[in-house]
């Protein structure tokens, strides 16, 4: 793990607007698992009307509801160069439902009203007959493991031809567009349709971010948070606890 000169920054953006479903645990947990390792860290909240630096190392864009979602991506179009310039100079973009909607190129509503969204990604969401709520599991690529989350969207996300998803939905909604596939990857950006909040739920992933933004990483215990992922994804499939046991117990010869 190289030395950094400077702390990592864990940019909260708009929590007032894009904080419904407790997505501020993901900067939370960042900065705690910097930290755990003797890596410092701090949260930098970006409040709503406040111009979005482009010095930030992660850029945390969570879940709101409509009206919220239409004044964040106002200032979110206001600030685009500034972000843009931070996730091309090495910063790390990570959105969440409603964040993931508006890092695509709009949103169409039921009465065909278009929200325009940043495009850093080629992705576009209309709006579904219905609601998706609850659990979720989702099997992204290697080398992260089968991942657990909670959704409540009425979105239907479809990514451009070029344009990688996080992941397979397992059970649960995702992008809810019939391609049986849950948020996008990119270069140091992901999105997602994963509440819970995601990166408490899952500590792989939250080092995986971590690593695009320091390199490699020393472990840590996760033994706790492992067993909360377990029984989420046992929530969600039935199956996950039994195979979490058996991977732990296999890895104990």
């Amino acid at each position: 793990m190289a030395t950094r000169e400077s702390a990592v920054r864990v940019g909260l953006v708009y929590p007032e607007l894009l904080g419904t479903y407790g997505d501020r645990g993901n900067a939370l947990v960042l900065v705690q698992r910097c930290r755990w390792r003797g890596i410092d860290a701090e949260l930098v909240e970006v409040a709503a009307g406040e111009p979005i630096p482009d010095s930030l190392d992660v850029y945390l864009f969570g879940g709101g509801e409509d009206d919220p979602q239409n004044m964040a991506a106002a200032g979110l179009r206001d600030s685009r160069a500034a972000i843009e310039r931070g996730w091309q100079g090495g910063g790390v973009v990570f959105a969440v439902c409603a964040g993931f909607q508006l890092i695509g190129h709009s949103y169409v509503a039921a009465d065909g009203a278009v929200l325009e969204g940043i495009g850093l990604i080629d992705a576009v969401t209309n709006a579904g007959p219905s609601r998706l709520i609850g659990e979720v599991v989702v099997d992204p690529a290697p080398p992260l493991p089968r991942l657990t989350g909670f959704e409540n969207h009425g979105g239907r996300t479809t990514l451009g031809s070029g344009v990688a998803p996080l992941g397979r939905v397992v059970s649960g909604g995702g992008n809810g567009d019939g391609s049986g596939t849950d948020g996008a990857l990119a270069e140091r950006l992901m999105g997602t349709y994963l509440h819970g909040p995601v990166l408490p739920r899952n500590p792989a992933l939250a080092d995986h971010v971590l690593r695009w933004v320091v390199g490699d990483l020393p472990p840590l215990d996760s033994t706790w948070e492992e067993r909360l992922r377990a029984e989420r994804i046992a929530a969600g499939t039935k199956t996950g606890l039994t195979k979490w046991w058996q991977d732990r117990m296999l890895a104990r010869g």
